[in-house]
């Protein structure tokens, strides 16, 4: 179904016949997160993937593992969250890829990013630098985590 989805957007922006985005586009992006048997969180933090668990269970959806490696290297390149989402896809296999991490050049801030097996993008949501929200680690994450899945109609306690 997603794929089908994808598929006629593309060809709408080709044709110059895109007008922004449907409710069967939106409920696609949910179903396959519903639907993802295998999630992974890949980094070297346990307590961000307790705190993103804990926000998918209340969201009535599937637990991630955690995908232990250390992702410090992705700090050099552009966008290391996307680039730490890719990666996990690289060597887990996975359905669904959560990623969180410095959004791009140091100061930017940080993005938690929703990933699909084939590496695109399903949703995200940002929080501004560390030194100007404030937040522990652990709210910050839990805010992005529930922002990114609120943004494409989940609600807490409904799939």
């Amino acid at each position: 179904m997603l794929e089908d989805i994808i598929a006629s957007a593309y060809l709408e922006s080709a044709e110059d016949r895109r007008r922004g985005d449907r409710e069967e586009e939106v409920k696609a992006v949910r179903d396959y997160i519903s639907g993802a048997q295998r999630i992974v969180v890949p980094n070297w933090n346990r307590e961000k993937v307790d705190v993103i668990n804990e926000v998918l269970r209340s969201f009535n959806l599937r637990e991630a593992e955690h995908l232990q490696f250390n992702t410090n290297w992705a700090d050099l390149t552009r966008m290391p969250a996307v680039t730490k989402a890719l990666m996990a896809l690289d060597i887990s296999g996975a359905d669904l890829v959560i990623a969180r991490g410095r959004l791009g050049v140091p100061g930017s801030g940080s993005l938690l990013v929703i990933m699909d097996s084939r590496g695109r993008i399903l949703s995200a949501a940002m929080s501004p630098p560390h030194v100007i929200h404030e937040m522990e680690v652990q709210d910050a994450v839990r805010s992005e985590m529930t922002h990114a899945l609120e943004r494409i109609g989940f609600s807490r306690g409904s799939e």
